[in-house]
């Protein structure tokens, strides 16, 4: 057995003010509570929540406090992201820290929440580091997790842990529920994918095993979510099967195929089709301004609603 203490921590985030003095009471109860844990994990954007007005530059105090707190303990930290000035431009970044208090990478959001993320730039480098004698881990951020290429990307280098903050509150969370743990069955890997609540989310914070089973799915509360995993069942999984039945790693490490779809130069028309990445509108207003671009080809029905 190679045991590993993971601490989730699910809290109220606000948009209106700095949520790190709350981080560190929560940090400072966890260790407290649970002073066999190990790493410490927030939600995405969790510092300041989901205003690109307090982006800033790295290194910061706000990062140096998070560092200071995780040599205190002698814990690993990922305190959740925020928004990074980088290059006259501002990306999504979330930070591992080491028992030591040392920065140990930074990882910037591939996938921001187009259209919705407005202003933020995706990343385009990955984030794995080696826990000593544990094993490898991994991460990514909230949208990231809908685009199967990036998880599986770091399955095939080895991670066995997928660490994933996450701010959602929209009414797909149960979609992400379940894309959680098909992720960790598809990839035979743990995941922890910690939410926000308040301006930072609806919480239902969800771990799964590399099985593919939840060991644990909080409620929409603020909590403290200690989850000790073993990541001998990766190894495990990964060389016997999933449940000792489908083996999808080596499966696809001995693919005869060529997925022609990820060819930097192919086109699809299907995809060309589907239009630009805009924010969807009422469809009255998608008329009107059909019927002014056209107007001798298109007509409305005005004896009809036809707002959505």
């Amino acid at each position: 057995m190679k045991p590993f203490s993971i601490g989730g921590i699910q809290m109220h985030v606000s948009a209106n003010h700095r949520n790190i003095p709350l981080m560190k009471h929560k940090i400072d109860v966890m260790c407290s509570v649970y002073p066999w844990v190990q790493m410490v994990v927030l939600s995405e954007l969790c510092a300041y929540g989901p205003l690109t007005y307090y982006a800033q530059e790295y290194p910061n105090n706000d990062e140096k406090e998070f560092q200071a707190i995780a040599k205190k303990y002698g814990i690993w930290l990922i305190p959740g992201s925020m928004f990074y000035k980088k290059d006259g431009k501002i990306f999504n970044t979330a930070v591992v820290i080491n028992p030591q208090g040392e920065v140990v990478g930074r990882y910037d959001k591939m996938f921001p929440f187009y259209p919705y993320e407005v202003g933020v730039t995706g990343g385009d480098s990955f984030l794995m580091w080696d826990v000593p004698e544990v094993g490898k881990f991994g991460i990514s951020i909230c949208y990231d997790m809908w685009f199967p290429e990036t998880s599986r990307t770091m399955a095939v280098q080895g991670v066995e842990v997928i660490i994933h903050p996450t701010l959602t509150g929209t009414i797909d969370r149960d979609v992400e529920l379940a894309l959680a743990q098909s992720t960790a069955a598809t990839n035979q890997c743990y995941m922890f994918d910690i939410n926000g609540l308040g301006e930072g989310g609806t919480g239902r914070s969800i771990v799964c095993g590399p099985d593919g089973r939840v060991l644990y799915q909080a409620s929409t509360g603020p909590e403290l979510i200690p989850i000790e995993i073993d990541l001998e069942r990766v190894k495990r999984s990964r060389e016997e099967g999933l449940l000792r039945l489908g083996q999808p790693l080596k499966s696809f490490r001995d693919r005869r195929v060529h997925f022609d779809i990820y060819d930097k130069d192919k086109k699809f028309p299907a995809m060309e089709k589907l239009g630009s990445l805009t924010k969807p509108i009422r469809m009255k207003q998608i008329e009107q301004a059909l019927k002014s671009e056209h107007p001798n080809d298109y007509s409305i029905d005005t004896s009809k609603d036809n707002s959505l």
